[in-house]
């Protein structure tokens, strides 16, 4: 049995690191803290008695669980990211610990009147008995993804302690800077050396996801003219109102607020602007490939129109793709995914199949070489003040690891 008390002590361990990471920063990783939590991690592993424990200059953690049987075994791999995001402060963590949750509000901060209540969260009344670690209210928690680290590593501590648990060889990998896109990037596949790896990085337990969003960044940068307003007649061009036009040309029911499943959406998230000059930044999303192309089409054909009706080049678009769909990867290797949802069910747990409307770093991955669905980790509410995570999910996660691996070792 998987020890509670040393899943929180180490879990704690990780989140009261601050390793937030800094999507203006061009260095790997992108924050200098987040090697603190790094090279614990390093020592950690090899304290546990994982083999060639490796962190390279980037901050790329590697490991090795050496197989226990005969026979050929796949290798496979689990993979977690140590950054948290920069949307919300990761400084100064202080963990709550809630017993025995009894389904009512949770006051995380008298003082500042903050609360996490199950009227609005509604998720929270499926762990109803459970133990919850929430923040105090005033940063976010991190179990994105120290909750992913923390079920690596007890497994492999696990599996180490237990070697009557039959497996093949395991790969363990921790990443920095997944939260700003960068997770991936400097992963040595080759190195990694497995067939195919699991993100441990999913929301709420029984989370299974082999689909995920193509992703792509647009900057819409507008140009105007400035005049003194008072001699500015047919001569100003207000940039700011040429880039309302922009905005109210796309499909307004096509935005996050509206849209759920596998429907794609444009998301505005940052307007920049004076009278000479208004950037827009979006990020363009969807599952189906061809939509995906459409809907970059439509910003370049907007573009295009706006321009000819100004008679002059006054919007520049710039797309950038991102990443894309893992599902194409995935599914010529189904039995992965399969394996995933066995050992869930002899777990008692309900695997909850679905797309992801984001991305992870096993997209990526993916499309690197190294196939790689991504696994529940058992948090929610992630980026924010409200994140909070089951201790039993963790557990439960933790056991899926070691599911996984006594099953890729079945001689069948």
């Amino acid at each position: 049995m998987i020890s509670k008390d040393h899943i929180i002590k180490r879990f704690i361990s990780y989140v009261t690191i601050d390793t937030e990471s800094d999507p203006a920063s061009n260095s790997t990783p992108s924050t200098e803290k987040q090697w603190d939590l790094a090279n614990k991690l390093v020592d950690e592993l090899k304290s546990i008695g994982m083999q060639d424990v490796t962190i390279d200059e980037n901050a790329y953690i590697m490991a090795t669980l050496p197989s226990n049987v005969e026979h050929d075994v796949p290798t496979i791999g689990f993979i977690s990211h140590f950054d948290t995001s920069p949307d919300f402060t990761g400084a100064n963590v202080k963990p709550q610990i809630i017993e025995k949750y009894d389904g009512k509000d949770i006051v995380l901060n008298e003082a500042e009147n903050i609360v996490l209540s199950p009227d609005y969260f509604e998720d929270l009344l499926q762990y109803k008995g459970q133990t919850l670690i929430t923040t105090d209210g005033t940063t976010l928690l991190g179990a994105d993804d120290k909750a992913g680290i923390c079920e690596i590593v007890s497994a492999m501590e696990y599996l180490i302690q237990h070697p009557e648990i039959k497996h093949g060889t395991i790969k363990v990998g921790f990443t920095p800077d997944e939260e700003i896109g960068r997770g991936a990037h400097k992963f040595d596949v080759e190195k990694f050396g497995a067939d195919w790896a699991y993100t441990m990085d999913g929301s709420q337990i029984g989370e299974l996801e082999y689909e995920n969003f193509n992703a792509a960044g647009a900057v819409v940068t507008v140009k105007g003219k400035s005049v003194h307003p008072g001699y500015a007649k047919d001569k100003l061009v207000n940039s700011m109102y040429i880039a309302q036009e922009f905005i109210n040309s796309l499909p307004r029911i096509e935005t996050p607020e509206h849209t759920e499943d596998y429907q794609g959406f444009f998301h505005l998230h940052n307007i920049n602007g004076n009278v000479e000059e208004t950037t827009l930044k979006y990020i363009i999303r969807d599952h189906d490939k061809k939509h995906f192309d459409a809907r970059k089409e439509v910003m370049l054909k907007l573009t295009d129109e706006l321009n000819s009706q100004y008679g002059k080049e006054v919007i520049i678009t710039e797309i950038t793709d991102q990443y894309f769909n893992m599902k194409e990867k995935i599914e010529p290797v189904m039995h992965i995914v399969d394996i995933a949802e066995e050992a869930m069910k002899q777990l008692d747990i309900e695997p909850i199949i679905k797309p992801i409307r984001g991305g992870t770093d096993g997209s990526q991955l993916s499309y690197m070489g190294l196939p790689c669905p991504n696994i529940f980790a058992g948090g929610h509410n992630f980026h924010g003040r409200f994140e909070y995570v089951p201790v039993e999910s963790i557990i439960k996660a933790t056991q899926v690891i070691c599911k996984i691996a006594e099953l890729t070792a079945e001689e069948n």
